[in-house]
């Protein structure tokens, strides 16, 4: 029996990066406006237990601001590995780093699915206080 080997092309991993890329941008951008929305509170409430999860949600996003960052500076190493795979010639990758962008592809799916959670709480939390 034939064995076939699935090829994989720098320019299909170049277009996920460039959707992560994106994805990630938008996250950083809606953690801004998470962070505006609990500037508003903190102003509005003094109670310990507010001022508590107050804190809880500004640690969360601080944390995944650094997340994201993490994430696409891993995105930039591997564009950069892809650029010197192709600058050899070669149009589809090696298995290795086409382990690595499988790999990294887990990590984004569990980071949205993490990212998702803390949304939804936080969206719980700011429909009880705002």
């Amino acid at each position: 029996m034939e064995k076939t080997k699935e090829v994989v092309y720098d320019e299909n991993l170049h277009f996920e990066h460039q959707n992560w890329k994106s994805e990630l941008d938008f996250w950083k951008d809606e953690l801004k406006t998470f962070n505006n929305r609990l500037s508003e509170l903190v102003s509005r409430y003094t109670s310990k237990e507010v001022l508590k999860q107050l804190e809880h949600y500004q640690n969360e996003i601080a944390l995944h601001i650094g997340i994201i960052q993490d994430l696409q500076e891993t995105i930039e190493e591997h564009e950069e590995s892809i650029a010197g795979h192709s600058q050899k010639g070669d149009e589809s990758m090696n298995i290795a780093l086409v382990n690595t962008h499988m790999d990294f592809r887990k990590k984004m799916e569990t980071q949205r699915q993490i990212y998702a959670q803390l949304k939804k709480g936080f969206f719980r939390f700011l429909t009880k206080y705002m």
